[in-house]
This record gives structure tokens, C-alpha cells and sequence, in this order.
């Protein structure tokens, strides 16, 4: 049985090293395999960083070469695209947020029949640059690149050398200040503090004077800040307590505790009735701790969270601000295919800000605020007798 087991999973590699990327169901039918064995099978390769997951496919990672590959190693190793392109992403993950950017580029970069290579940076320190200067040696023709910038941007003297890439390369969900030689790069991202402009303003529209934001730290959060307090300024709203910083070495636990204390205080101390909380999977742990203190959600604490990637499955269905992911994505590999196109007039650079949408759900209380309204409005009816009255 064993042995069986190693068989299947030698072809499972032997036929995506030859495509690159192949749909699940495909490969099972095509392994004679049920899809729960296949699944299992897949689950085992990913752990071995052997194959990427991808949205109901599997990808082949273009990581597996020992030491820095030849040029021409890694197409040679993936297979050419009828188009003859090879385009390398390298971004920090492709699971949660990342897995609907990569979607967007994929599908992109295959309508134009070329190939897309994705490499992981974790989030190491140095890691990105690491699989940038692989893919590069293995002859990709461009690169889509999500740096590991703890704030989104560079600090001092980081990212120096992604300017200087010998092909074209569009910087994706990320951006470099002026000055900075990689601000002069192709770049398309979210804004995501035009997102948490459009929350602020749509709980100031339901009547909320206060409203605060807990964010977790992450590339996303000095944007949410910015647009969070330009909004507040613009709207005249109540300032509202922020956070105090997590000390270094702080535990998921006890962010989590001292965040749900600074919203507890926010609404028993300070009139906060509203507030934007990043990310969903904070939400969905921090709202039901709220309403079992008794803080009721909307009633005294309208909440509107930021990512939409689980927002609508949570018990109390979640207001979600939701970046564009896939647009994000797409728009990206479009944009890094025009630069690859031969004959293409070359045109300046272009930073592409993709605005984020709200998805209203029951957590902000707007719903129940409209239902309230029709209700009201609504002219009393008599309702008929029944037959045994």
C-alpha cells in the first residue's frame, strides 16, 4: 500500500512538473482516484512544500530546485507557454488574502497563453529578494512582486535593488515612498485607507459620532490609520481611543485580550458606538467575547470589519470592507504582460489604486436600521379573522 501511495504521488509531480497547473478534479479522474484520495495526496505534497494549493487546483512551485538553477533551468523545469512567456510572482503566501491576487494574475497571465511561476517569501527577512534572484536565474521574462515590508513600504535602505531588475517587474499590493528608486516601478494595490474611509463614513451615516478602529499589525494597517482619521477629521466625528502598541514578544492571546479590553472601554468609558476592527478572523473571535460582557453588537456597538475573506460565514453575519483582491491581481498581470508585448510603445510608469467595496450585513446595524424604517412606514393591515374565531 505503501508503495502504491509513493507511485501516486511520484505521477501526481511527474505530470505537474510537465503543466504547471492542474485542476483537482482533473487529476483524479485522470489518476483513476477518488477526489477525497487525490485531496489527501495533495495535502501530503503541500506539506512538503512540493506543490502549491490553489483554489480547487494544484500548483507546481518552481522551489524544488537544490541550489541556484542555471538561466533557462526553471522553464525548462515548468514548460514553456504557447506564447513562449514565463511570468514569476513571488508573494508572501497564497493562502487568505493572497490566494485571490494570485487567482487574479493567473487568470490573466494564461488568457494571454502564457505561464505563471509562484514563489513564497513566508514573510522571511530576505526571502522574497531570495526567490526573486531564482526566478530570474531560471529566465522568466517578468516579475509580479509582493515584498515582505512589514508596513506595506520600505524602511530606510530596504528594497534598494528591486529597481534594478533586468526585467520588468510591477509591484503588487505594495508601494515605495518618493524618492525611493522602486517608487518609479509599475505598482497596483489596494486602498485600503479609501476602505476604511467608506466604513467610517457609512457608520457616521447611521448616526455614530464615535467610531474606533482596532487593526492588527500587518502591511495593511498604516493605511487603514490614515484613512481612519482623515475620515474622522473630514466628518467631524468624536476622536476615539486608539490602542495602546503591542509590547514585543506579545502573544495571539494576548492581542486578543488587550484588544477586546481597549473596545470594552472604548464603549463603557468613552461613547464609542461603532467601530472597524481588522481583520475578520479578529471579528469573529472578538464579537461574540463582546456580546457575552453584555456589549451588544449592533445594538451598542456597531461593527464593521476589514477583509472579507470569512466576514458572511461568521454566526452574526459580518459588514465587511472588502479590497478587490482578484482585480488587484489581474490588473497587475495585465498591466506586467503590456510591458512584455514586443511592439508595445512604451508608456510612462502607472500606480493603479484599486478602491475596496462595503458588503453591508447585519454586524453595523444598518439592515436592521432599514428594516425599522420600512416597518414604520408601512400603513397597519387587519388581519383577517381565522376560521375558528
Amino acid at each position: 500500500m505503501r508503495l502504491h501511495v509513493d507511485r501516486r504521488h511520484a505521477r501526481v509531480l511527474e505530470l505537474l512538473r510537465e503543466r504547471g497547473t492542474i485542476r483537482v478534479a482533473d487529476l483524479a479522474r485522470e489518476l483513476g482516484v477518488s477526489p477525497v484520495t487525490l485531496r489527501r495526496d495533495v495535502e501530503a505534497l503541500a506539506s512538503q512544500g512540493r506543490l502549491l494549493r490553489l483554489h480547487g487546483a494544484v500548483v507546481w512551485p518552481g522551489d524544488t530546485v537544490a541550489g541556484p538553477p542555471e538561466r533557462g533551468e526553471l522553464a525548462a523545469e515548468v514548460g514553456r507557454a504557447p506564447s513562449g512567456l514565463v511570468v514569476g510572482m513571488v508573494v508572501p503566501t497564497t493562502e487568505y488574502y493572497y490566494a485571490e491576487v494570485v487567482r487574479g494574475a493567473r487568470e490573466a497571465v494564461e488568457a494571454a497563453g502564457a505561464r505563471l511561476v509562484v514563489a513564497l517569501s513566508r514573510y522571511l527577512p530576505g526571502e522574497d529578494t531570495a526567490q526573486v534572484e531564482r526566478l530570474l536565474a531560471g529566465g522568466v521574462d517578468g516579475l509580479l512582486l509582493t515584498p515582505s515590508w512589514e508596513t506595506g513600504v520600505p524602511g530606510p535602505g530596504e528594497g534598494l535593488r528591486i529597481a534594478e531588475r533586468a526585467v520588468p517587474t510591477v509591484l503588487v499590493e505594495r508601494s515605495a515612498p518618493h524618492g525611493h528608486p522602486a517608487a518609479a516601478l509599475d505598482r497596483v494595490r489596494s486602498d485600503h485607507a479609501h476602505g476604511a474611509a467608506v466604513a467610517v463614513r457609512h457608520l457616521a451615516g447611521l448616526g455614530h459620532r464615535g467610531v474606533a478602529l482596532a487593526a492588527q499589525d500587518s502591511p495593511t494597517s498604516a493605511q487603514l490609520r490614515r484613512g481612519h482619521e482623515a475620515a474622522v477629521e473630514a466628518l467631524g466625528l468624536d476622536p476615539a481611543p486608539e490602542p495602546s502598541p503591542h509590547p514585543a514578544g506579545t502573544t495571539e492571546a494576548d492581542r486578543f485580550e488587550r484588544t477586546f479590553a481597549h473596545l470594552r472601554e472604548a464603549v463603557e468609558d468613552h461613547g464609542v458606538t461603532a467601530a472597524i476592527l481588522h481583520s475578520d478572523a479578529d471579528a469573529i473571535v472578538l464579537v461574540p467575547r463582546l456580546r457575552a460582557h453584555g456589549i451588544r453588537v449592533p445594538e451598542d456597538l456597531a461593527v464593521i470589519t476589514y477583509d472579507d475573506e470569512v466576514a458572511a460565514l461568521a454566526d452574526l453575519p459580518l459588514t465587511a470592507v472588502a479590497p478587490a483582491k482578484r482585480t488587484v491581481g489581474h490588473r497587475a498581470a495585465t498591466l506586467l504582460l503590456t510591458r512584455l508585448t514586443p511592439g508595445t510603445p512604451p508608456e510612462p510608469a502607472q500606480h493603479l489604486d484599486i478602491l475596496p467595496q462595503l458588503r453591508i450585513r447585519r454586524s453595523c446595524g444598518a439592515q436592521s436600521a432599514e428594516a425599522a424604517r420600512r416597518e414604520w412606514s408601512t400603513p397597519p393591515t387587519t388581519a383577517e379573522p381565522s376560521p375558528s374565531a
